[in-house]
């Protein structure tokens, strides 16, 4: 079972308010949240098997009852997963998504591998990188999930935002996220009793993930190569409790040279060469004419 069908993670949801609620019906949990002009979407992670008819069904009727505006299914497997183009006929079901919380592609490390054949399988420069944080005594620990250490990451967080031009979540989501998810980690790199980047993580049986990061752009510290001590322990961590595998998260499109994720897939690739397409998305949409407007509007606000 992956932590995204745990009861910890919905209750993590609707405590941080990302969800309104969550919805259980036949071992379908469906999440609801807010969208636009006071509508609400369905939002359905679909794990590890196809979908039945019957189960689409379900899905379907719990929107009407909801009196939802869409229905939106992603489907996430390492071996890949397809729903049957039947049944998206039969239901108007289309191959898009209103808003993508799985990427497409990621990349992962078979944790089954022993340390030195992960290290084998790492291009140079990532080994090289690893080898110069510790050679410069960076050292990497898994810290107490307490209000000052989540404040030394939240700091983080707003400097890599604020520099690499992205959108974070509130400092109570991510005590949120650390306090309700039992198996999540921060880990804190330290140079010189400074801390110099912070990293979450969460390490289970079936599945390892590194989700968020936050590091300091100083001069000073800068080339320490921080980031990859702070992968390669979480890799050991993932690895010592006997993690089947361990998830980047996200990378891009293979093909697309200029993805926003260009920069981010770099890095990651630099440990592992193992990218798959886990994940595709379809959505049905219940008030039609509603999110055609609400799209209209998306499109012109650049959303």
């Amino acid at each position: 079972m992956s932590i995204w069908q745990t009861k910890k993670w919905w209750e993590m949801l609707v405590a941080s308010w990302q969800a309104e609620k969550i919805i259980e019906s036949n071992w379908i949990f469906i999440e609801k949240r807010k969208v636009a002009l006071w509508e609400y979407g369905l939002f359905v992670l679909w794990l590890e098997k196809d979908i039945l008819m019957i189960e689409l069904n379900d899905m379907i009727q719990i929107c009407k009852k909801e009196k939802a505006l869409f229905l939106q299914i992603e489907n996430f497997s390492y071996k890949s997963l397809i729903v049957s183009s039947k049944y998206r006929v039969e239901y108007s079901l289309n191959k898009w998504y209103y808003k993508k919380f799985i990427t497409p592609y990621t990349a992962v490390i078979d944790t089954s591998l022993t340390l030195d054949q992960i290290l084998s399988n790492m291009k140079p420069k990532g080994r090289y990188n690893i080898k110069l944080a510790e050679k410069k005594w960076v050292q990497v620990k898994a810290v107490e999930k307490t209000d000052e250490n989540i404040d030394l990451f939240y700091n983080l967080m707003l400097e890599t935002t604020s520099r690499d031009w992205f959108n974070g979540n509130t400092k109570d989501y991510y005590k949120i996220f650390l306090n309700t998810l039992e198996n999540s980690k921060l880990l804190l790199a330290y140079y010189e009793w400074v801390v110099i980047a912070g990293w979450i993580f969460v390490f289970e049986e079936n599945q390892s993930i590194y989700y968020y990061w936050a590091s300091s752009w100083d001069a000073n510290y800068r080339n320490l190569m921080s980031p990859y001590l702070l992968q390669w322990e979480a890799i050991k961590i993932a690895k010592s409790i006997g993690s089947n595998i361990y998830d980047f998260l996200w990378v891009a499109w293979p093909e697309d040279i200029d993805s926003p994720l260009a920069w981010v897939t770099d890095f990651k690739k630099k440990f592992t060469s193992d990218i798959r397409d886990v994940s595709e998305s379809y959505i049905y949409v219940n008030k039609k004419l509603k999110y055609y407007i609400i799209n209209l509007i998306r499109k012109y606000k650049g959303k």
